[in-house]
């Protein structure tokens, strides 16, 4: 008769082949993962690195000395000077340029996502004869490049009389076809069931629209937001052509003044720019979230 524990004891001891196999192969495909995440990482890293040398360029050559600028180059200058930044202040209205640059871009970025939303919420929404038509002709306008329109803007701003004034900086950027159809696709992707709830209780259109759909909104109209504001911000050609005054132009048109000027002082030149850019990133950097989250979310149906 067999002994009961002389079976358990030969059971225990008779070796595991099958585990051991599914370990390997998992350990196998755990280390294949980290590989791909860390050569992720590193072309992740690679790209930063490349995209933002520029503009550590940029700050160091505004912080270098004069005597220091055509010698060795260096991402870190020693001494750290920061006298282009005072020259450029003391020899240029550069705060005024800024400061019509702020309200150009501010004016305009809240007239544009006035604008761009009702637009986008009629496309979305309302029902009319020659919608999709009429919609797909204003999306064509994307393809014409500004240089296309400076001839026929110029000659309507002039004969209004609104050369050389704020007016004419802010017309051609009251509208924009690029914001209605991120609206529209975001507006398109919110459930129309929470506005035929509204519409049940009594509300009516504007009602639905300003305190549903628009406070729903806020990722798609953070990120027109920062790009309608970039684009006002960072505009030198129609600027170039319709401002005269000095006192009147942007940042980016005064800029190129102060390059003309002092075409060899490159640290004045990168000091401008720095100054330039500072509001771009701290907006960027506030609304990051929410322009990632609108760029994922616009385009879900269409």
């Amino acid at each position: 008769m067999v002994d009961r524990t002389d079976v358990d004891t030969a059971v225990a001891d008779r070796p595991t082949t099958t585990p051991v196999r599914r370990d390997s192969r998992h350990d196998r495909v755990r280390r294949r993962r980290q590989l791909s995440s860390i050569l992720r990482t590193a072309l992740i890293l690679a790209g930063a690195l490349i995209m933002l040398f520029p503009f550590a360029w940029m700050v160091a050559t505004s912080l270098t000395n004069e005597s220091q600028l055509f010698g060795t180059p260096r991402l870190i200058p020693d001494p750290i000077d920061t006298t282009a930044y005072r020259r450029v202040a003391d020899t240029f209205p550069l705060w005024r340029w800024m400061a019509n640059s702020i309200g150009v871009a501010v004016v305009s970025t809240t007239l544009q996502v006035i604008t761009s939303a009702m637009a986008a919420y009629a496309f979305a929404r309302f029902e009319f004869r020659g919608k999709h038509l009429l919609f797909g002709v204003y999306l064509a306008t994307l393809m014409i490049p500004l240089q296309v329109l400076i001839v026929p803007l110029f000659i309507e701003v002039s004969r209004l009389g609104l050369q050389d004034t704020y007016v004419a900086l802010l017309l051609p950027l009251i509208a924009s076809p690029f914001g209605v159809f991120l609206l529209r696709q975001f507006f398109l992707g919110l459930p129309p069931e929470i506005e035929e709830a509204a519409r049940i209780d009594g509300a009516g259109h504007w009602q639905v629209f300003t305190r549903i759909v628009l406070p729903m909104s806020k990722p798609a109209i953070a990120t027109l937001v920062v790009f309608a504001f970039m684009a006002a911000w960072n505009s030198f050609l129609w600027p170039l052509v319709v401002i005269n005054s000095e006192q009147l132009m942007t940042l980016p048109l005064g800029l190129s003044q102060l390059h003309g000027r002092f075409a060899t002082e490159w640290n004045l030149v990168m000091a401008g720019s720095t100054i330039s850019v500072l509001p771009i990133v701290a907006l960027y950097l506030f609304t990051q979230r929410y322009v990632i989250q609108g760029v994922a979310l616009s385009g879900l149906k269409g």
